[in-house]
């Protein structure tokens, strides 16, 4: 998931659409994870809680539909929302009544972006210009490479920048791939290049903490991912992505090392990154699997209601996503384990 410049949280083997292979989402078979640490509270109250919170949110949702060139590359605030169909649209079902940026990119148009007021819904046209500009081009070309040949993919990246100095975008994306690519002195190189062009990108911070995460510094990857929320203005669902995982990463180390009080905390820290995370990001295809994590998160903190609550909202959201049927068993057996487990006296 990538934010602010040239952005792809999915398209562009962005952070948190690479997360089922980083990090993978654990199978679960049977029953559900526990924690071990906390009791099981009140089970009423949680899920009233939960559901107030659930109306207020949808009491400010709406859906809209963008249409505009075939297999263009949608993206509001930037987050990626997927490509357009054959047809030319987009529908997306969970957009905040709040002012949004929508970008589109498409292979030989001119990028364009836009406003969406929060008078904006059903559908919204918007018509591309055919571009000539040899580094946008090459930045098109980059992207399309990127998913068969990182090599050559990184080289076009390259070539944009040369084309046209100070490309912001070239730079991030070159930056992904060089670390994704296992070069991650390439990596910092081409983040200290762009830092110093643009200082203060708040995408530019969430690419180098991730470069610190995977290079085995979490410390320092959890300061550049609040130095990326400070420079987004607290919008920057990728580093809140990034905080939640890494948190949820020391509650289960804490956990088999028998620190209990140490795993809760650090669970607790994982809820609040992952729900903001959530909030930011929306319908976004990157959703899909942070609804997962933070369901587990709530599953090993013992509380079930938010876990149910979380899974249906996701089924409302995503009804027809293959992890659907899964999401589907996990309320199912969570709705056991709470008719089973003896109410406090």
């Amino acid at each position: 998931m990538r934010t602010a410049g040239g952005h792809a949280l999915t398209e562009n083997l962005a952070y948190i659409s690479s997360i089922r292979q980083i990090f993978g989402v654990p199978q679960r078979q049977g029953t559900h994870f526990g924690g071990g640490f906390m009791r099981f509270g009140s089970i009423i109250t949680g899920a009233l809680l939960v559901l107030a919170l659930n109306i207020g949110v949808a009491a400010q949702a709406r859906s809209i539909t963008i249409k505009t060139e075939a297999n263009a590359q949608v993206f509001i605030d930037g987050v990626s929302y997927g490509r357009t169909g054959e047809d030319g649209t987009l529908k997306i079902r969970k957009l905040s009544a709040e002012t949004h940026t929508l970008k589109l990119r498409c292979d030989g148009f001119k990028e364009k972006v836009q406003r969406l007021p929060p008078t904006a819904k059903g559908e919204v046209t918007v018509p591309l210009v055919i571009t000539k500009d040899k580094a946008e081009l090459k930045f098109q070309e980059a992207g399309r490479l990127a998913q068969i040949d990182r090599e050559k993919a990184i080289a076009a990246y390259a070539e944009a920048i040369k084309l046209r100095a100070g490309f912001v975008d070239a730079y991030i994306e070159m930056a992904r791939l060089q670390n994704d690519n296992a070069d991650v002195l390439a990596a910092q190189k081409t983040i200290a290049a762009v830092r110093r062009l643009r200082p203060g990108i708040a995408e530019v911070s969430a690419v180098e903490a991730r470069i610190l995460k995977d290079g085995g510094y979490p410390e320092k990857a959890i300061a550049a991912f609040k130095r990326a929320i400070a420079e987004g203005k607290g919008f920057q669902p990728e580093a809140y992505t990034g905080l939640g995982l890494l948190y949820k990463e020391k509650a289960e180390t804490a956990g088999s090392e028998g620190d209990l009080d140490a795993e809760k905390a650090n669970y607790d820290e994982s809820a609040k990154y992952l729900k903001v995370a959530l909030k930011q990001l929306g319908s976004a295809p990157d959703a899909i699997v942070l609804y997962q994590l933070l369901g587990l998160v709530y599953e090993r903190r013992h509380e079930y209601p938010q876990a149910i609550a979380l899974y249906k909202e996701f089924l409302d959201i995503f009804p027809d996503t293959p992890e659907a049927t899964s999401v589907r068993s996990f309320i199912v057996q969570l709705e056991k384990q709470i008719a089973e487990t003896p109410k406090a006296q």
